[in-house]
């Protein structure tokens, strides 16, 4: 209760999630009278319980905002900046890092198979991708609005909030007309936009130092396998009796689901000591066997020096604008590979996989086995997580990103060998380019985040992340004017720059296992 900022916010919080609820739930009399004509409701009209129930949603958002989101937010965000948290080196894990875990891996899950539920809609390439391009325009906006909201009102808070705008969201499955779909996907995105930096946030700020890149790689990549696996099982369960429409309503439960966890799921030490609610802080600490430190006057934070402590000007605003340059001739090899890997994953992820379904039931093969194709792929891609988490922390992290990018390449070029022969099973060049796709989704943004100077740092990882949406936008553009080229010259486009983001990162990468942040630091601004 003392989360949500006393009696009021937990009713508002309450009351905000039962009214989008029943928001949702007003619109499914209006999926249900399509049920004969295998719920196509194009052209529609909507009835009052449907614009009630859009009004109820609306309202319901912003009375859960209201018991979540504090007061007095400017004095606490300046309160944060002398006040650091960590912890020990040689910390142990515990139950509680491992229930974190587990909930934010169900998250990611979440977040992950919406866009990948959307090569499953049942219409043309052009038309089919206005509403995955909508909803990338969204996750941009979205990383924006709840990287802002996370720093001023708590992790915790913010993926709570997420969730609510994603059950909110659902009424997408009742919608009557493409373009209430692309604004629903558009809200969609806008809600989830920000789950994957919050959460890298969130488990950088708990998990022990030694601990931190197994633990952001793992969860990643169990994440985006399983956001494949639940969006492909529930298309194979369920579409071809309820229409992909039941795709969208699934937000509903899995959103519910989500605010349930919120449970499992503390806010940053940090946050909570900046707005002077230490004994919830102190609580936080004690679970994930962290320390805090109060900043005395002049005494600086060491995460926040430039390498050696080294500034640029005597300016505290502008001195960290300044030396904050991810293309310095130091970065700028390593910054144009991580950059051209991850605009290459966003074609792979919302352009290469989404067309195939599609495109394979163009070329004969049954309905049956396009939708069964990521789920078998991606059941075969899910050991291979735990593999890429052991390399990556006990090989070599610069290799593991690599060998990742290599398996990508191999998989674009048997997907190119499949489209030159007359049939053959997909299954397995889509895995081989799932595993090496999703190993590099959860292998990048911890590598990103480890390998650059500390002030630079969170622009890197958010550069990064801007890029594989990038990537995304591209795709849905060329779809949108209707310039998709065949599915394997589209393979050979995209092999291009993933073959010279390996060259490059094998050149300029940089070996990150068994360094602390002040030797990353050093290391990263001495190497090359």
């Amino acid at each position: 209760m003392k989360f949500f900022h006393g009696r009021r916010g937990v009713w508002a919080f309450g009351l905000g999630c039962v009214a989008v609820t029943i928001g949702v739930l007003l619109h499914l009399p209006m999926y249900w009278m399509g049920r004969s004509t295998g719920f196509v409701l194009a052209g529609m009209p909507m009835d009052t319980g449907m614009i009630f129930g859009m009004y109820l949603i609306v309202a319901g958002i912003g009375f859960a905002a209201y018991g979540l989101l504090p007061r007095h937010v400017t004095q606490a965000v300046q309160a944060a900046g002398r006040i650091t948290v960590a912890a020990p080196e040689d910390a142990q894990l515990g139950a509680a890092h491992w229930m974190l875990m587990l909930a934010l891996v169900g998250a990611l899950v979440i977040d992950v198979m919406k866009p990948a539920a959307l090569g499953f809609v049942g219409a043309s390439k052009a038309q089919v991708s206005l509403v995955p391009f909508f909803a990338l325009i969204g996750t941009v906006s979205g990383s924006v609005l709840w990287g802002i909201l996370a720093d001023m009102y708590g992790r915790k808070a913010s993926i709570l909030l997420s969730a609510v705008v994603f059950v909110g969201t659902s009424i997408c499955g009742a919608m009557p007309s493409l373009k209430w779909n692309m604004g629903m996907c558009f809200l969609m995105g806008l809600g989830a936009g920000g789950m994957l930096p919050v959460t890298y946030a969130l488990l950088a700020e708990t998990m022990p130092s030694k601990h931190r890149g197994w633990a952001l790689v793992l969860v990643g990549g169990l994440g985006a396998v399983g956001g494949y696996f639940a969006a492909s099982g529930l298309s194979a369960l369920l579409v071809p009796t309820w229409s992909w429409r039941i795709l969208w309503l699934a937000n509903l439960p899995t959103g519910l689901m989500l605010i349930a966890m919120g449970r499992l799921i503390p806010e940053s030490a940090k946050f909570l000591l900046a707005r002077g609610r230490d004994a919830e802080a102190h609580a936080v600490m004690a679970r994930f066997g962290t320390v805090s430190h109060k900043l005395a006057e002049g005494e600086e934070d060491v995460t926040e020096v430039i390498g050696h402590g080294r500034r640029v000007t005597d300016d505290p605003v502008l001195d960290p604008v300044l030396e904050a340059n991810l293309w310095t001739p130091e970065l700028i090899g390593k910054t144009a590979a991580l950059t051209i890997a991850a605009v290459a994953w966003g074609l792979i992820n919302f352009g290469l996989l989404l067309w195939m379904p599609n495109d394979l039931v163009a070329k004969g093969y049954s309905m049956g086995l396009s939708s069964k194709l990521l789920a078998e792929s991606a059941l075969i891609a899910f050991p291979t997580v735990f593999l890429c988490t052991f390399i990556y922390s006990r090989w070599s992290t610069k290799w593991a990103l690599t060998s990742m990018i290599a398996i990508t390449f191999l998989g674009l070029f048997w997907i190119l060998l499949l489209e030159t022969q007359a049939r053959g099973n997909p299954v397995w060049p889509v895995a081989l380019l799932i595993i090496g796709s999703n190993g590099i989704i959860a292998i990048v943004l911890p590598y990103a985040s480890e390998s650059y100077p500390i002030k630079v740092r969170g622009r890197a990882t958010g550069w990064i992340a801007a890029c594989t949406k990038g990537g995304g936008v591209i795709a849905q553009t060329l779809s949108i004017t209707a310039l998709v080229p065949p599915l394997g010259v589209t393979a050979v486009l995209i092999m291009a720059p993933i073959l010279v983001s390996l060259g490059l990162f094998i050149r300029f990468g940089s070996e990150t296992r068994g360094l602390d942040l002040r030797q990353l630091e050093a290391y990263s601004l001495t190497r090359d």
